[in-house]
């Protein structure tokens, strides 16, 4: 397996439809495999040997997709760099992964002047329209030049390093091979129901699997890419009614934007016939709410991470019932992807009994070759051949899998355990809630008190004592938070798109030895 093999498919099976749409232009599959290879020429021509790292600090683009592939084409290995991370974070990241070549567009253009103070740096490269920044090579640098044969690698041969959330402590480079992600990217094909003829909405960062895994896949069909540089809720609905996309993919938070966006309802979204969500946990009211409201969407739902390429468990529409015998699976992430094993855990590595909360650990052709330049952190997570997540959860006698919490979010008090997720559930239910965290903040009696931090629909008013009151009617009172601040401003968002809730921890826990009791 190697990571070309989606764009030589595409242009062989689909040469002459169209491969990707960006900002007004569209290009075929053919002329996509020509760009590709002469954009591999020139990153030859500038150094770049088998097994180099070349960098990506860059929003969605038509570009970005050409990039991904010229670099394995040209036998290198893809950095794709974090676009919400402050500029120390991506620093760590380029020293780290030492890249030969940075690749830049214009909203990083300033960033990557300062960042090509990393020694391993020998040149950056604008890869967007117009005249690039002085000190910066142009797109057609790289472009103009003669075609060469694919060189990528294969099988267990690096293919990227992508770098973790970078929420607590320094990022991990997550090491990606070819055979991981092209596998990963057929379970899309398989389970999720890709077509030759999707119309796919990128709004999840290019930099994250979300992103790259499901462009990959779709490649392989040789179906069409519609990028925005970003998600904004307007800008995916604009392009939604524009370029008829079919499919698209959001966190929970990106649909919870679009549908208390003012907008919401102008726009004609009939098109999309299949919407996959995942990265955080769907709060059930919101699914329901969005079930409703467009019930010409078919929902699925995706449960993975960087460390396993994206997919471990699929919870496909069929499951996804208001009502009747399966209604109940419509709260779990679903059962194992094709090829995934997934157990629950204790924290011997021994499978708990079904129903018992664990950890998760997955093992399958997904899960990664391991921590950049980190091997005590992978011989952490990866045990016996298992990668261990740090998510707690339990199974059902189906084999599908309810998460309950991330274990280190999980919060003890007065020595019960408490889990976020199903306290954040609660307060969602409320119908003046727009979002809502859950998180332990320090208690001198129970060690920690459950906190919440709300934030209203806009024009609407909510109190702390309406919220722990609605909260009481629905979950046992040892989970009912004991303190509620509601907020105006949006909840900080990773990269991708999850609420951090380390930032908010951080707030709380200032001056105490550690940030649990």
């Amino acid at each position: 397996m190697k990571l070309t093999q989606a764009l030589t498919s595409a242009v062989q099976l689909r040469r002459d439809n169209v491969g990707t749409i960006h900002a007004g232009r569209s290009r075929t599959w053919k002329e996509i495999g020509q760009r590709v290879a002469r954009v591999a020429g020139g990153l030859r021509r500038l150094g770049i040997e088998p097994g180099d790292r070349v960098a990506i600090l860059a929003l969605n683009s038509d570009l970005y997709i050409e990039a991904l592939y010229a670099i394995a084409w040209a036998g290198a290995v893809a950095v794709p760099l974090n676009t919400r991370w402050a500029m120390p974070e991506n620093a760590y990241a380029i020293d780290d992964s030492t890249p030969k070549i940075l690749l830049v567009d214009r909203v990083y253009a300033e960033i990557a002047t300062a960042l090509r103070a990393a020694k391993s740096l020998t040149a950056l490269v604008y890869i967007d329209d117009g005249q690039p920044p002085e000190g910066m090579l142009g797109y057609d640098v790289l472009l103009n030049n003669e075609p060469i044969d694919d060189a990528s690698g294969a099988d267990n041969d690096l293919a990227g390093i992508f770098y973790t959330g970078g929420t607590t402590g320094f990022p991990k480079g997550v090491m990606l091979s070819h055979a991981n992600i092209i596998y990963e990217s057929l379970v899309w094909i398989f389970a999720l129901r890709f077509r030759e003829d999707t119309r796919y909405l990128h709004s999840a960062g290019l930099f994250h699997l979300a992103g790259t895994s499901p462009m990959i896949a779709l490649t392989l069909l040789g179906g069409t890419h519609v990028t925005i540089p970003k998600f904004d809720p307007e800008l995916a609905m604009q392009a939604i009614a524009e370029h008829k996309a079919d499919y698209c993919l959001f966190v929970p938070t990106m649909l919870n934007m679009l549908l208390n966006h003012p907008s919401f309802g102008q726009y004609d979204l009939g098109s999309v016939k299949d919407c996959e969500y995942g990265a955080s946990p769907m709060p059930d009211a919101l699914l329901v709410k969005l079930m409703r409201v467009l019930p010409g969407w078919r929902f699925h739902q995706g449960y993975g991470m960087t460390e396993s390429a994206a997919l471990a468990t699929i919870l496909p529409w069929e499951y996804h019932a208001l009502e009747g015998p399966l209604a109940a699976k419509r709260k779990s992430a679903g059962r194992a992807a094709p090829g995934v094993e997934i157990r629950i855990v204790d924290a011997d590595g021994t499978e708990v009994p079904r129903g018992t909360v664990g950890e998760i650990a997955i093992r399958g052709a997904g899960v990664m070759l391991g921590y950049w330049r980190k091997p005590e952190e992978t011989a952490r997570v990866l045990r016996n051949g298992w990668l261990h997540t740090g998510d707690g959860a339990w199974m059902d006698e189906d084999g599908f899998v309810y998460i309950v919490d991330r274990l280190k979010d999980m919060i003890v008090s007065g020595g019960e355990n408490v889990y976020s997720g199903e306290v954040e559930n609660a307060i969602f239910q409320h119908e003046h809630v727009r979002e809502c965290a859950v998180i332990a903040v320090p208690d001198a009696r129970w060690g920690e008190a459950v906190h919440a931090i709300v934030v209203p629909k806009d024009g609407l008013k909510l109190d702390p004592e309406t919220v722990i009151a609605h909260c009481r009617g629905l979950i046992a009172g040892y989970k009912c938070p004991r303190s509620v601040e509601i907020r105006r401003e949006p909840l900080p968002l990773t990269g991708s798109g999850k609420i951090m809730k380390s930032a908010l921890r951080d707030e709380k826990w200032r001056g105490y030895a550690r940030s649990v009791n």
